[in-house]
Protein backbone atom coordinates (compact mmCIF):
# COMPACT_ATOMS: atom_id res chain seq x y z
CA UNK A 1 0.00 0.00 0.00
CA UNK A 2 1.19 3.59 -0.87
CA UNK A 3 1.96 5.54 2.34
CA UNK A 4 0.47 8.80 1.81
CA UNK A 5 3.04 11.26 4.05
CA UNK A 6 0.77 13.15 6.70
CA UNK A 7 0.32 16.64 7.15
CA UNK A 8 2.28 18.00 10.32
CA UNK A 9 0.77 18.14 13.83
CA UNK A 10 -0.86 21.86 14.76
CA UNK A 11 0.06 23.03 11.00
CA UNK A 12 -1.67 26.36 11.01
CA UNK A 13 -4.53 26.87 8.73
CA UNK A 14 -4.26 28.54 5.40
CA UNK A 15 -4.25 32.75 6.31
CA UNK A 16 -8.02 34.24 4.79
CA UNK A 17 -7.49 36.71 2.52
CA UNK A 18 -10.13 38.94 4.23
CA UNK A 19 -13.11 38.87 6.33
CA UNK A 20 -16.13 39.41 4.50
CA UNK A 21 -19.71 40.64 6.20
CA UNK A 22 -22.64 39.27 3.87
CA UNK A 23 -25.77 41.06 4.74
CA UNK A 24 -29.07 39.30 2.83
CA UNK A 25 -32.23 38.10 3.90
CA UNK A 26 -32.71 36.00 0.72
CA UNK A 27 -31.06 32.44 2.43
CA UNK A 28 -30.21 31.19 -1.24
CA UNK A 29 -28.24 34.27 -2.00
CA UNK A 30 -26.57 34.57 0.90
CA UNK A 31 -25.45 30.88 0.59
CA UNK A 32 -24.31 31.12 -3.01
CA UNK A 33 -22.47 34.40 -2.32
CA UNK A 34 -20.94 32.45 0.74
CA UNK A 35 -19.53 29.66 -0.74
CA UNK A 36 -17.88 31.54 -3.70
CA UNK A 37 -16.12 33.54 -1.08
CA UNK A 38 -14.87 30.83 0.89
CA UNK A 39 -13.76 28.77 -1.76
CA UNK A 40 -12.06 32.22 -2.79
CA UNK A 41 -9.74 32.10 0.95
CA UNK A 42 -12.04 34.82 2.75
CA UNK A 43 -13.55 34.52 6.26
CA UNK A 44 -17.05 34.64 5.89
CA UNK A 45 -19.65 35.64 8.35
CA UNK A 46 -23.65 36.08 7.60
CA UNK A 47 -26.65 38.45 8.47
CA UNK A 48 -30.18 38.19 7.73
CA UNK A 49 -31.23 41.25 8.76
CA UNK A 50 -30.04 45.01 9.23
CA UNK A 51 -29.74 44.54 12.91
CA UNK A 52 -28.52 41.71 12.97
CA UNK A 53 -25.39 43.10 10.30
CA UNK A 54 -24.89 46.22 13.03
CA UNK A 55 -24.44 43.86 15.86
CA UNK A 56 -21.96 41.29 13.91
CA UNK A 57 -20.24 44.62 13.04
CA UNK A 58 -19.76 45.64 16.13
CA UNK A 59 -18.00 42.64 17.61
CA UNK A 60 -15.48 42.20 15.22
CA UNK A 61 -15.20 44.93 11.88
CA UNK A 62 -14.77 43.21 8.80
CA UNK A 63 -12.65 44.22 5.99
CA UNK A 64 -15.40 44.55 3.65
CA UNK A 65 -19.29 44.42 3.32
CA UNK A 66 -21.17 42.62 0.84
CA UNK A 67 -24.94 44.70 1.37
CA UNK A 68 -28.25 43.24 0.39
CA UNK A 69 -30.23 47.00 -0.19
CA UNK A 70 -33.55 45.33 0.37
CA UNK A 71 -33.35 44.17 3.53
CA UNK A 72 -36.40 43.91 6.51
CA UNK A 73 -36.78 46.43 8.98
CA UNK A 74 -34.11 48.44 8.10
CA UNK A 75 -33.03 49.17 4.79
CA UNK A 76 -29.21 48.59 3.00
CA UNK A 77 -28.73 52.40 2.98
CA UNK A 78 -29.35 53.14 6.94
CA UNK A 79 -27.20 50.37 7.76
CA UNK A 80 -24.26 51.65 5.45
CA UNK A 81 -24.98 54.76 7.05
CA UNK A 82 -24.29 53.61 10.64
CA UNK A 83 -21.91 51.80 9.72
CA UNK A 84 -19.81 54.52 8.43
CA UNK A 85 -20.52 56.28 11.16
CA UNK A 86 -17.97 54.27 13.13
CA UNK A 87 -15.37 54.82 10.61
CA UNK A 88 -14.68 53.81 6.65
CA UNK A 89 -15.27 50.27 5.72
CA UNK A 90 -15.75 49.00 1.85
CA UNK A 91 -18.94 48.33 1.32
CA UNK A 92 -20.17 46.40 -1.79
CA UNK A 93 -24.15 46.86 -2.10
CA UNK A 94 -26.53 44.17 -3.60
CA UNK A 95 -29.77 44.63 -4.68
CA UNK A 96 -32.36 43.55 -7.18
CA UNK A 97 -33.51 47.66 -8.06
CA UNK A 98 -31.03 48.96 -10.73
CA UNK A 99 -32.55 52.58 -10.96
CA UNK A 100 -30.20 55.12 -11.69
CA UNK A 101 -31.13 56.71 -9.18
CA UNK A 102 -30.88 53.88 -6.84
CA UNK A 103 -27.30 53.80 -8.24
CA UNK A 104 -26.43 57.29 -7.13
CA UNK A 105 -27.85 56.98 -3.58
CA UNK A 106 -26.59 53.67 -2.59
CA UNK A 107 -22.79 55.34 -3.95
CA UNK A 108 -23.71 58.89 -2.20
CA UNK A 109 -24.15 56.88 0.95
CA UNK A 110 -20.35 55.46 0.92
CA UNK A 111 -20.95 51.96 -1.19
CA UNK A 112 -17.66 51.85 -2.86
CA UNK A 113 -19.73 49.55 -5.63
CA UNK A 114 -22.85 48.24 -6.82
CA UNK A 115 -23.95 44.95 -8.07
CA UNK A 116 -27.88 44.48 -9.57
CA UNK A 117 -29.36 41.24 -9.57
CA UNK A 118 -29.55 38.76 -11.11
CA UNK A 119 -25.26 38.99 -10.98
CA UNK A 120 -22.45 36.67 -11.53
CA UNK A 121 -20.95 35.36 -8.26
CA UNK A 122 -17.62 35.13 -9.93
CA UNK A 123 -18.07 38.94 -10.88
CA UNK A 124 -19.03 39.81 -7.42
CA UNK A 125 -15.61 37.67 -5.85
CA UNK A 126 -13.35 39.97 -8.97
CA UNK A 127 -15.14 42.77 -7.36
CA UNK A 128 -14.19 41.73 -3.86
CA UNK A 129 -11.01 41.57 -4.72
CA UNK A 130 -10.23 44.66 -6.48
CA UNK A 131 -12.05 46.76 -3.79
CA UNK A 132 -9.97 45.14 -1.04
CA UNK A 133 -7.26 45.38 -3.24
CA UNK A 134 -7.68 49.22 -2.95
CA UNK A 135 -8.46 49.62 0.59
CA UNK A 136 -4.57 48.89 0.90
CA UNK A 137 -4.03 45.68 1.16
CA UNK A 138 -0.18 46.05 1.49
CA UNK A 139 2.11 48.44 1.63
CA UNK A 140 2.04 50.80 -1.97
CA UNK A 141 4.66 51.16 -3.71
CA UNK A 142 7.23 53.72 -3.21
CA UNK A 143 5.88 55.87 -5.85
CA UNK A 144 2.39 55.82 -4.87
CA UNK A 145 3.49 55.90 -1.15
CA UNK A 146 5.09 59.60 -1.49
CA UNK A 147 2.84 61.94 0.23
CA UNK A 148 1.04 64.19 -2.63
CA UNK A 149 0.01 68.15 -2.06
CA UNK A 150 -1.14 71.21 -3.88
CA UNK A 151 -3.72 73.31 -2.99
CA UNK A 152 -4.10 73.26 0.16
CA UNK A 153 -4.29 69.57 -0.15
CA UNK A 154 -1.89 67.27 1.69
CA UNK A 155 -2.54 63.20 1.07
CA UNK A 156 -0.38 60.49 3.17
CA UNK A 157 -1.25 57.07 1.16
CA UNK A 158 0.56 55.59 4.27
CA UNK A 159 -1.60 56.73 6.72
CA UNK A 160 -4.74 57.42 4.30
CA UNK A 161 -5.10 60.68 6.08
CA UNK A 162 -6.50 63.83 3.71
CA UNK A 163 -6.63 67.29 4.81
CA UNK A 164 -6.95 70.78 2.94
CA UNK A 165 -5.81 73.53 4.70
CA UNK A 166 -4.75 71.99 7.48
CA UNK A 167 -8.29 70.65 8.22
CA UNK A 168 -8.93 66.48 8.07
CA UNK A 169 -11.18 65.51 5.34
CA UNK A 170 -13.87 62.37 5.84
CA UNK A 171 -12.78 60.81 2.48
CA UNK A 172 -14.47 57.55 1.50
CA UNK A 173 -12.32 54.45 0.26
CA UNK A 174 -12.81 55.71 -4.05
CA UNK A 175 -12.66 59.18 -3.28
CA UNK A 176 -9.35 58.97 -1.36
CA UNK A 177 -8.00 56.94 -4.12
CA UNK A 178 -9.63 59.04 -6.42
CA UNK A 179 -7.88 62.32 -4.92
CA UNK A 180 -4.66 61.03 -5.00
CA UNK A 181 -4.59 59.44 -8.69
CA UNK A 182 -5.30 63.17 -9.75
CA UNK A 183 -2.97 64.67 -7.76
CA UNK A 184 -0.37 62.35 -8.99
CA UNK A 185 -0.94 64.04 -12.30
CA UNK A 186 -2.16 67.24 -11.94
CA UNK A 187 -3.39 69.36 -15.50
CA UNK A 188 -3.96 65.98 -17.20
CA UNK A 189 -7.35 65.28 -18.42
CA UNK A 190 -8.53 61.80 -18.05
CA UNK A 191 -11.56 59.92 -19.68
CA UNK A 192 -14.18 58.39 -17.27
CA UNK A 193 -13.15 54.79 -18.67
CA UNK A 194 -9.60 55.71 -17.55
CA UNK A 195 -10.27 56.68 -14.34
CA UNK A 196 -12.44 53.55 -13.65
CA UNK A 197 -9.69 51.12 -14.46
CA UNK A 198 -7.07 53.17 -12.98
CA UNK A 199 -8.38 53.90 -9.84
CA UNK A 200 -11.63 51.16 -9.63
CA UNK A 201 -9.14 48.74 -11.30
CA UNK A 202 -12.12 47.38 -13.48
CA UNK A 203 -12.41 47.22 -17.22
CA UNK A 204 -16.29 47.18 -17.02
CA UNK A 205 -18.69 48.92 -14.88
CA UNK A 206 -21.18 52.02 -14.89
CA UNK A 207 -19.49 55.20 -15.45
CA UNK A 208 -21.89 57.43 -13.49
CA UNK A 209 -19.73 55.83 -11.00
CA UNK A 210 -17.45 57.91 -11.67
CA UNK A 211 -19.57 60.78 -12.41
CA UNK A 212 -21.04 60.49 -8.71
CA UNK A 213 -17.30 60.02 -6.94
CA UNK A 214 -16.48 63.67 -8.76
CA UNK A 215 -19.27 65.15 -7.59
CA UNK A 216 -18.81 64.13 -4.03
CA UNK A 217 -15.21 65.11 -4.24
CA UNK A 218 -15.99 68.36 -5.24
CA UNK A 219 -18.27 69.19 -2.52
CA UNK A 220 -15.29 68.12 -0.18
CA UNK A 221 -12.47 69.93 -1.70
CA UNK A 222 -13.76 72.81 -3.93
CA UNK A 223 -14.43 76.30 -2.17
CA UNK A 224 -17.78 76.31 -4.32
CA UNK A 225 -18.91 72.87 -5.76
CA UNK A 226 -21.39 74.13 -7.93
CA UNK A 227 -18.20 75.96 -9.88
CA UNK A 228 -15.33 73.89 -9.08
CA UNK A 229 -11.94 75.61 -9.66
CA UNK A 230 -9.53 72.26 -8.91
CA UNK A 231 -11.72 69.19 -10.07
CA UNK A 232 -12.88 70.52 -13.66
CA UNK A 233 -14.84 68.82 -16.30
CA UNK A 234 -13.34 68.92 -19.71
CA UNK A 235 -16.43 68.53 -22.46
CA UNK A 236 -15.83 65.49 -24.05
CA UNK A 237 -12.84 64.01 -22.38
CA UNK A 238 -13.39 63.78 -18.86
CA UNK A 239 -11.69 65.14 -15.75
CA UNK A 240 -8.49 67.43 -15.12
CA UNK A 241 -7.11 68.28 -11.81
CA UNK A 242 -5.77 71.83 -12.03
CA UNK A 243 -3.69 73.34 -9.47
CA UNK A 244 -3.06 77.05 -8.64
CA UNK A 245 -0.76 78.28 -11.16
CA UNK A 246 -1.73 75.65 -13.94
CA UNK A 247 -5.21 76.42 -14.04
CA UNK A 248 -4.82 80.55 -13.58
CA UNK A 249 -2.31 80.38 -16.27
CA UNK A 250 -4.18 78.21 -18.37
CA UNK A 251 -7.18 80.65 -18.20
CA UNK A 252 -5.36 83.47 -18.78
CA UNK A 253 -3.65 82.07 -21.92
CA UNK A 254 -7.13 81.44 -22.63
CA UNK A 255 -8.62 85.03 -22.10
CA UNK A 256 -5.73 86.49 -24.60
CA UNK A 257 -6.29 84.50 -27.45
CA UNK A 258 -9.98 85.10 -27.00
CA UNK A 259 -8.73 88.74 -26.92
CA UNK A 260 -6.34 88.41 -29.87
CA UNK A 261 -9.03 86.86 -31.91
CA UNK A 262 -11.48 89.45 -30.80
CA UNK A 263 -9.06 92.27 -32.05
CA UNK A 264 -7.74 90.46 -35.25
CA UNK A 265 -11.67 89.94 -36.18
CA UNK A 266 -12.20 93.95 -35.35
CA UNK A 267 -9.42 95.02 -37.37
CA UNK A 268 -10.43 93.02 -40.34
CA UNK A 269 -13.68 94.32 -39.95
CA UNK A 270 -12.66 97.83 -40.75
CA UNK A 271 -9.93 96.98 -43.44
CA UNK A 272 -12.60 95.44 -45.25
CA UNK A 273 -15.27 98.24 -44.60
CA UNK A 274 -12.19 100.94 -45.64
CA UNK A 275 -11.55 98.88 -49.05
CA UNK A 276 -15.29 98.92 -49.65
CA UNK A 277 -15.97 102.66 -48.98
CA UNK A 278 -12.17 103.84 -50.23
CA UNK A 279 -12.19 105.37 -47.11
CA UNK A 280 -8.43 104.96 -45.55
CA UNK A 281 -8.95 103.93 -42.46
CA UNK A 282 -6.73 101.70 -40.11
CA UNK A 283 -8.37 99.65 -37.14
CA UNK A 284 -10.79 102.81 -37.14
CA UNK A 285 -8.29 106.02 -37.18
CA UNK A 286 -9.06 107.94 -40.25
CA UNK A 287 -6.40 108.96 -42.47
CA UNK A 288 -4.22 111.95 -40.92
CA UNK A 289 -5.73 111.20 -36.97
CA UNK A 290 -2.93 112.25 -34.90
CA UNK A 291 -0.67 114.33 -37.18
CA UNK A 292 -0.53 118.45 -36.33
Amino acid sequence: MENTPLAPPHAPAPAARGRVLVVDDDPTVAEVVVGYLHRAGYAVERAGDGPAALERFAAARPDLVVLDLMLPAMDGFEVCRRMRAHGPVPVIMLTARGDEEDRILGLETGADDYVTKPFSPRELVLRVESVLRRAGAGAPAAEEARPLSGAGLRLDPVARSASRDGVGLALTLREFDLLAFLLRYPGRAFGREELMREVWGWDFGDLSTVTVHIRRLRGKVEQDPARPRLIRTVWGVGYRLDLPGDGEDAEAKEDAEATEVAEATAVGAVADAAEVTGRPEVAGRPEGAGRA
